[in-house]
């Protein structure tokens, strides 16, 4: 398409007035055929393509414009913002200096005027009443003594909004402060401005207000003892952070330049170390043996009780409990670091070493505030090991996943928050195994992927449980037994949704109640028996489906009963009738050869043989779901089954005049009462293991029709 074509068709498209239909039927019109509107179409096309690409190039031009300009206004902002904040504190200095100090003000202002060249940091610092050393050491500035320090700290303070009542330790003073970026930890998105206060003992965080300029709110406050720097490095455009670990979180700040960073680096790492020192000489100074009380003969103080002479010297000898090495002074840190480094092993094992060492040792009042500290971290430890546990976390691995937080759990201690943490998680790794698998169109496939994903846990988690727990309270192997109940409820619900509540056959169901059956005697290679469970569990379900069945059965046996001609059956070929001796031989009945005449004849009615063979389907499958509690269920639906034929026969040879029909119907009854019958009962006698004495009775009732076929009366 020629350059001057494309530009008159854009200057079409892009003209006020364009209608697209009217412009369609033009074309249309204008047209020779098909090929001109092809190649029309190929040309509009072209054109939108081009002006796809002219629009990215030009998105993205504007896009790195907007992006550049976005920088130098934060730049620019961040500089405003440095001015402002340097002004309003050089204001506040000013006003807090009394008049009796205006010579030494004067002398501060020269200080100032040599300070002029450091950077805001520096700067800040210095008002703060501190300027950091060579080394990053904080040391005095001119003129600061105590009085000083705790002066420059309440004018600083007073910028802060809600701190005023967590800042009266006695002793406190500002070591150093500066603007920060703070960083989502995550995803490294920034979240917001704030400002940090150093003091020789805390770390205060204050977010800036942008509506009161040189204004804050408190955010919040960490103790040095309890706080972990770490150097993050740089990968550009993320440059210049450090994060601060205080379990159970993290946060990352960003300076506003290499220099800045590190002072803050040094800074902090100094003060921690001065602070640690400090605690180090006042518990020395608390272990140090008291000096003796001077010593005077007894005969100078005749009131002097031997008995508090005898009393002082254990409580002496109390005190003394050496805390002045270096790996104890330091053990309330490297829990910290230990903690947030999840090395939960390295942790447990300071803590055995700490107790085996205070081992029958006294509690005198630097032991006493050394366990403090320590029961602090063993909150914040266990506060860890249990989210490790949480189901919220991520289930895979499988139950050995568990087992790093399960076994420091229990040297902790925490022997029952281990087993009721570690079942709960179990729980929800089998919950949702069994929610994620598939339903398939076939209920036997998916009953068998169900059961091989739930007995597969359960054994799994069975072994992980006794290697976890062995030697532990025996306490825990119940809660282990009351879960896996649980556990198997879960299970049972999901196998009867999809077996019993989607009306499946008999024959389906008793196929699936087997393989279940079969899952669950895996248990028994751990000693775990829960088939009594998954009976309990299943046999209202069962119930249902029998009585369900007995119901269909009976109703077809009776509409089969209304339509009887007794009449003989015609097989019509050698095949049927073969087929036909091959399920009753599978049925049980082993002379039915006696019955089948010339060619193609059987002599019994169609209803007595679809009868027979309904019945004895019916009773193979629900012994395929028997069990002791189904017993008397599975009896009375066999008894009402066969009594629908028996009374059917009774009422037929009653009532029938014609002699060569009745002796038909005799004949029938004759295969009912003693083939089929002998045969339900041995059958059901070999599934239950003990014999039906209600079928038995059935069966002897039959005598009275056999002696006198004659009467009127029902054997019934």
């Amino acid at each position: 398409m020629s350059d001057s074509g494309a530009s008159r068709l854009r200057r079409q498209l892009e003209s006020g007035g364009f209608e697209a239909r009217l412009y369609v039927k033009q074309l249309s019109q204008q047209s020779d055929g098909d090929r001109d509107l092809q190649e029309h179409r190929q040309r509009v096309q072209a054109l939108a393509e081009e002006t796809a690409q002219n629009l990215k190039r030009n998105v993205y031009q504007n896009y790195r414009q907007f992006i550049e300009t976005a920088r130098e206004i934060s730049y620019l902002e961040s500089e405003m913002y440095q001015l402002s904040h340097l002004l309003t504190e050089q204001k506040s200095s000013l006003e807090s200096i009394p008049l009796a100090l205006l010579p030494a003000a004067a002398a501060g202002a020269s200080a100032g005027e040599d300070t002029a060249g450091a950077g805001p940091r520096e700067r800040g610092a210095a008002q703060a009443g501190f300027l950091p050393g060579p080394a990053g050491v904080p040391r005095e500035g001119p003129g600061t003594g105590e009085e000083g320090k705790q002066r420059t700290l309440t004018t600083l303070l007073e910028k802060v909004e809600g701190c005023r009542d967590l800042l009266e330790t006695p002793g406190q003073y500002l070591v150093y402060n500066g603007d920060l970026v703070e960083y989502d930890a995550d995803h490294m998105a920034q979240l917001q401005r704030v400002h940090g206060f150093l003091m020789n003992d805390c770390l205060l965080v204050a977010t800036w207000l942008p509506q009161r300029r040189g204004m804050y709110r408190y955010n919040a406050l960490y103790p040095l003892d309890r706080l972990a720097v770490v150097n993050v490095k740089d990968n550009p455009p993320m440059k210049d952070m450090f994060k601060l670990l205080m379990f159970p979180e993290s946060r990352i700040f960003q300076a506003e330049n290499a220099k800045i960073k590190r002072e803050w680096l040094e800074v902090l790492e100094e003060t921690k170390r001065a602070l640690s020192d400090k605690r180090r000489r006042e518990q020395e100074e608390a272990a140090a043996p008291r000096a003796p009380p001077p010593v005077t003969s007894k005969g100078s103080n005749p009131f002097e009780d031997e008995d508090d002479e005898e009393l002082a010297t254990p409580e002496a000898e109390e005190e003394k409990v050496d805390l002045s090495m270096e790996w104890i002074q330091e053990l309330p840190e490297d829990l910290d670091v230990c903690i947030a480094q999840r090395d939960f092993e390295g942790a447990v094992d300071l803590l055995d070493k700490l107790n085996h060492y205070l081992e029958d040792k006294p509690s005198p009042p630097p032991v006493k505030e050394l366990r403090a500290k320590v029961d602090e971290r063993v909150r914040q430890l266990t506060e860890v090991l249990v989210f490790e546990l949480s189901p919220d976390r991520s289930l895979r691995g499988g139950p050995k996943a568990t087992r790093r937080a399960v076994s420091q759990l229990i040297r902790l201690g925490q022997c029952t928050k281990a087993c009721e943490l570690f079942l709960r998680n179990r729980a929800a790794a089998v919950h949702t195994a069994i929610r994620q698998l598939r339903i398939e169109g076939a209920t036997l496939l998916y009953i068998h992927k169900l059961c091989h994903v739930f007995f597969t846990s359960l054994l799994e988690t069975a072994r992980e449980f006794e290697t976890d727990f062995a030697g532990t309270d025996s306490g825990c192997y119940s809660a282990f037994v009351v879960w896996a109940r649980s556990a198997m409820g879960m299970f049972v619900d999901a196998f009867s949704k999809q077996v019993f509540d989607s009306k499946e056959s008999l024959s389906t169901a008793a196929e699936c109640v087997k393989v279940a059956k079969e899952h669950c005697q895996q248990l028994g290679e751990i000693g775990l028996d829960l088939t009594f469970i998954i009976h309990a569990l299943l046999v209202k379900d069962i119930q249902g489906a029998l009585h369900s069945y007995k119901e269909i059965i009976i109703e077809a046996t009776k509409h089969r009963n209304s339509e009887e001609m007794w009449r003989r059956m015609n097989l019509m070929t050698p095949e049927a009738l073969g087929k036909l001796k091959e399920e009753m031989r599978s049925c049980g009945v082993s002379n039915f050869e006696q019955y089948t005449g010339d060619d193609c004849w059987v002599n019994l009615s169609y209803t007595v043989v679809a009868f027979t063979k309904q019945t004895m389907g019916f009773l193979e499958e629900a012994l395929k779901l028997y069990f002791p509690e189904l017993h008397m269920v599975l009896l009375e639906s066999l008894v009402e089954v066969i009594l629908v034929a028996v009374q059917h026969v009774d009422y037929s040879l009653r009532c029938e005049q014609d002699p060569e029909k009745k002796a038909f119907i005799r004949q029938n009854a004759s295969f009912l009462y003693e083939t089929v019958l002998p045969v339900v009962e041995r059958r059901f006698e070999e599934g239950v293991g003990k014999p039906a004495k209600q079928l038995q009775d059935l069966r002897n009732a039959s005598r009275l029709l056999r002696v006198n076929p004659e009467s009127t009366t029902s054997v019934v």
